[in-house]
């Protein structure tokens, strides 16, 4: 961590800047709403007057794609790398830790003279040194894991139906007893935010978990979808749109309820600028993160989240600051999460260090009018559980032509698919029989790029959580950070490990199970070179503890699991003190 910094203060040039170099910063993310879930791309059943205002006021990227899951988004934003370089690789399995080495945009924009604050979700690591907290954020509020009740967000897990209302939060890695929704709570944090730090350049980072499962929302704002057909109002339209059932129809109206309060809470945000007379110097970006999880409009495109067919990848992203380009714009340029970073550091006058390969471009020249150097650019996705799979769910588009893999490691040019976007935005008919010229073009980019971002050191080395440290002690292992078996998630009998870096020192360790276990069985604590275990004579106990173990320093994985009645079940989650 030190010689990140060191390195970032020796990047930047000592220039006294102007106030209106460092413009504020409102960066706002929704989770999981997809492109057609906007009243201004389409959707005539969604009610969303401020973004689709704010929409109209900003330049719009019309062509702009994004990772078809969460994390790797979220990596790449912050990065401006593609997220195996970071060694974000999926969205659990322990595959949703950013290297602690990476360079944020909040480290940068902290690094010259910013404060920083995010509100809401981070899903980039929950420990220590991967924390938003030790990764440039000054205040941070915000949920465990990949959301609110699930897995990794264990303080909410347990609520179940009722996880997103009076939440317990994180504040500067300290748990927090909040009142109301989620949404609710974190945009009145960020506007707290802005008030608190109107005189000085701020980077407000409102990343909202929802429209995320659990479809959870106030009631007063289901009501005003509780008699809306989702699929009704396309008739016209033109465009592919997908059947839908009973069930997709009830879902669209909870996701569309809970869009509308994020209109809502986004209207709080601006409206707040615009008191403070922030409006004019402030930089604001509205984007989602993925594609739709739940089948409904999504403007004709094919695929939802997860896939990298369009409608999995390309979302919204509005981009407004008047100072700087002229408003109520389109560009059809293709464009993608990795360039936020960039783009957002130059408009502030902040130095990205030499030494960081980025894989995105700053859009400002597109942002004026200039399109030069956009052409022709490769632009990689890609996603399967756990790690990558050679040409499984891969995907690589240059202009417009984008080749999709679905098929085997080593299959032949002719199982891939090739569509032309422009003549063909739904990807309908792939076109690769007539086009092998251009498709083994992709192809081989496609192979270039895959190959290096897998040889990736922060892949293949990850990040583990530091335990004993003053930064965080105790530290809680969640099973959103837990390695081992695919698709670990809530099961008792399966084998599950996290990478640690463990100081010397005696430790207190408590183990928490999703359901009670028997007695008279055998937990056992694995750890590199030696193994701690315990006979366990309390039944029906939701919580075994070890105290005053010895650990000398280790980086490791650690393994626990408990052994009765032939059966290896799985801790919840790991506690662990250091006590001396």
């Amino acid at each position: 961590m030190i010689n990140k910094l060191l390195a970032m203060a020796l990047a930047v040039p000592s220039l006294c800047l102007a106030q209106n170099d460092h413009p504020n910063v409102v960066f706002i993310i929704t989770d999981d709403q997809g492109f057609g879930d906007l009243g201004f791309t389409g959707n005539p059943n969604v009610k969303t007057p401020v973004i689709d205002n704010l929409a109209r006021q900003s330049v719009r990227l019309n062509n702009f794609y994004v990772c078809p899951v969460s994390a790797p988004t979220r990596s790449g934003l912050m990065t401006g790398r593609y997220s195996l370089r970071t060694g974000v690789r999926d969205t659990y399995n322990g595959g949703a830790i950013m290297d602690a080495d990476e360079v944020t945009l909040a480290e940068i924009l902290k690094n010259e003279g910013y404060t920083t604050g995010l509100f809401g979700k981070w899903h980039l690591g929950d420990n220590y040194p991967s924390r938003s907290i030790d990764q440039g954020f000054d205040e941070s509020l915000n949920h465990l894991g990949g959301g609110m009740g699930q897995v990794g967000d264990f303080t909410t897990w347990f609520r179940k139906d009722s996880s997103y209302f009076d939440p317990v939060l994180w504040h500067n890695g300290k748990q927090e007893q909040h009142s109301g929704y989620c949404s609710d709570i974190f945009a009145d944090a960020a506007v707290s935010f802005i008030e608190k730090n109107r005189d000085k350049p701020f980077f407000c980072y409102l990343a909202f978990n929802a429209p995320h499962t659990p479809l959870q929302v106030p009631q007063n704002y289901y009501e005003m979808y509780r008699n809306t057909d989702p699929s009704s109002g396309f008739e016209a339209d033109g465009r592919p749109f997908p059947k839908m059932t009973e069930q997709d129809k009830e879902e669209a109206r909870r996701v569309y309820a809970m869009v509308t309060n994020i209109d809502d809470n986004t209207g709080k945000v601006l409206k707040k600028l615009e008191e403070l007379g922030l409006s004019e110097n402030t930089l604001v970006v509205f984007m989602t993160d993925n594609g739709p999880q739940r089948r409904r409009y999504v403007a004709g495109m094919r695929g939802l989240k997860s896939s990298v067919y369009r409608g999995g990848i390309r979302v919204p992203c509005f981009i407004k600051y008047h100072q700087l380009f002229k408003g109520n714009r389109d560009i059809e340029t293709n464009t993608a999460y990795i360039d936020i970073m960039p783009t957002i550091t130059e408009i502030c006058h902040a130095e990205i260090p030499g030494r960081i390969k980025i894989d995105g471009r700053s859009l400002v020249p597109l942002l004026n009018g200039r399109s030069e150097g956009f052409q022709n650019r490769p632009l990689f996705f890609y996603w399967s559980r756990a790690y990558p799979e050679f040409y499984n769910n891969v995907a690589l588009q240059k202009d417009n032509y984008k080749l999709v893999g679905h098929t085997d490691y080593n299959a032949e040019i002719s199982q891939f698919e090739l569509f032309d976007i422009k003549r063909d935005p739904f990807e309908m008919e792939s076109i690769i029989m007539k086009n092998m010229d251009i498709a083994r073009e992709l192809k081989n980019d496609l192979d270039r790029v895959f190959k290096e971002l897998v040889a990736s050191p922060n892949l293949n080395h990850q990040t583990g959580a530091v335990i004993g440290s003053d930064h965080e002690n105790p530290v809680i292992l969640s099973r959103n950070d837990a390695d081992g078996d695919r698709g670990i998630w809530d099961q008792e009998e399966i084998h599950g490990r996290w990478r640690v870096k463990i100081l010397p020192g005696q430790y207190n360790i408590k183990f928490r199970f999703i359901k009670p276990v028997k007695g008279n069985g055998q937990m056992i604590l694995e750890t590199k070179s030696y193994i701690n275990q315990k006979i366990n004579t309390i039944d029906q106990t939701m919580e075994i503890r070890m105290d005053n173990i010895s650990f000398s320093e280790m980086e490791c994985d650690l393994v626990p699991y408990y052994l009765v009645d032939n059966k290896s079940i799985f801790p919840f989650w790991v506690e662990i003190e250091r006590v001396q």
